[in-house]
C-alpha cells in the first residue's frame, strides 16, 4: 500500500489520509470543496462542485492517474435539489462516466453542499 499525499487538495480534516494505492488501485477519500491554498469554501453548488473534482483530480495526478482512469465514485449532496447543477460540473471532469452512487446526506463537513470520492486505476 502506497499513501497517497499532495499539498494540491485539502489535507485531512481527521485521522485519515488523502488517498492509497493499492494493488494497482488508487482509493481517494471523500473530497469537499475546500481550497488547498486558502482554506475557503466558494459559495453555491456549482462552484463547490468545481472545487470538489479538482481536489479529486490533485489526488489521482499525485498517484500517477487522471479522470479518464475512474470507474467508480460516490458523490454526496446536502440537497438533491442540487442533482442537476452538480452533474453539469462532474460531467466535465469524470468524462469516463464510470459508474456511480449520488445520494443525499443530512450534512457534511465544514456544512458544504457536496463530497466527491474516487476509485481509478493507478
Amino acid at each position: 500500500m502506497k499513501v497517497i499525499a499532495t499539498t494540491n487538495a485539502p489535507g485531512a480534516i481527521g485521522p485519515y489520509s488523502q488517498g492509497f494505492v493499492v494493488n494497482g488501485f488508487i482509493y481517494t477519500s471523500g473530497q469537499i470543496p475546500v481550497d488547498p491554498a486558502t482554506g475557503a469554501v466558494p459559495e453555491g453548488i456549482a462552484a463547490q462542485a468545481e472545487q470538489s473534482c479538482k481536489n479529486v483530480g490533485a489526488i489521482l495526478e499525485a498517484a500517477g492517474s487522471g479522470f479518464e482512469k475512474v470507474f467508480k465514485t460516490t458523490c454526496f449532496l446536502a440537497d438533491m435539489g442540487d442533482f442537476a447543477a452538480f452533474n453539469e460540473v462532474y460531467a466535465k471532469y469524470f468524462i469516463s462516466k464510470p459508474a456511480r452512487s449520488c445520494v443525499a446526506v443530512k450534512t457534511l463537513p465544514k456544512g458544504v453542499l457536496c463530497e466527491i470520492e474516487a476509485i481509478a486505476e493507478a
